[in-house]
């Protein structure tokens, strides 16, 4: 199928994880996108098999990279932060990412209170200003309005036709946009990305690459 914002003048990018197997990153960078989110970690303990190969393939291909770690509620938000820190070795060329997606069973309060111990302490350790990745649907039944200061990585995939995210509650501006979440399960047809075999996520940068280069060299 068409990348339906393929035409559009933005800076271009995927995220990848174990599901895209092994990833042609040299592929990648020569069909034009500009960078790569990796996730990295889940959890306390847990570490995406194919990470050390996406994070040094997107590397070595020239693509700006970022790295995401899967937010569990019900883990001690400490050892979350320290382990990704760890794990990833430092903050790469974007934002670390907090994917906040699943509340495994607990109350909002106690998602709220552990993903803001989470975000405090990996910007001590990283010495940068974490973002958040979440959809709307799932982040507005939380009642939480009060993080947008942090970076927005949001997840929405709007009908064909519109160029805009819907943005959760607390935003009024969103900085990646992950616009193409691969096909209904079983689906054979979906977007093609050169030297991926498999279904991969697509988002796009708010600006232009002169902006993300900024970003990049500031960390603002």
């Amino acid at each position: 199928m068409q990348d339906p914002l393929s035409s559009l003048p933005l800076v271009h990018g995927i995220d990848v994880s174990k599901s895209q197997a092994t990833v042609n990153w040299t592929a990648v960078k020569s069909a034009g996108y500009a960078f790569a989110y990796v996730k990295a970690t889940d959890g306390e303990t847990y570490v995406d098999p194919t990470f050390e190969q996406n994070w040094t393939g997107a590397a070595a291909a020239g693509l700006l990279r970022g790295a995401y770690h899967f937010f569990r509620a019900e883990d001690s938000p400490q050892a979350q932060a320290e382990f990704f820190w760890q794990t990833v070795g430092g903050n790469g060329d974007l934002p670390l990412v907090i994917d906040v997606e699943e509340s495994m069973s607990q109350t909002a309060a106690t998602l709220i209170s552990n993903l803001t111990q989470l975000l405090d302490q990996l910007q001590q350790l990283s010495g940068r200003r974490p973002m958040i990745y979440t959809d709307p649907g799932f982040w507005n039944g939380l009642g939480a309005d009060n993080f947008g200061d942090y970076p927005l990585w949001v997840a929405d995939y709007p009908p064909s036709g519109v160029y805009t995210p819907t943005l959760p509650a607390g935003w009024t501006t969103w900085d990646f946009w992950q616009y193409y979440g691969g096909p209904p399960s079983g689906s054979t047809d979906y977007v093609q990305v050169p030297g991926i075999t498999t279904p991969v996520d697509l988002d796009v940068f708010n600006g232009s690459a002169e902006a993300l280069a900024q970003w990049v060299r500031t960390g603002t």
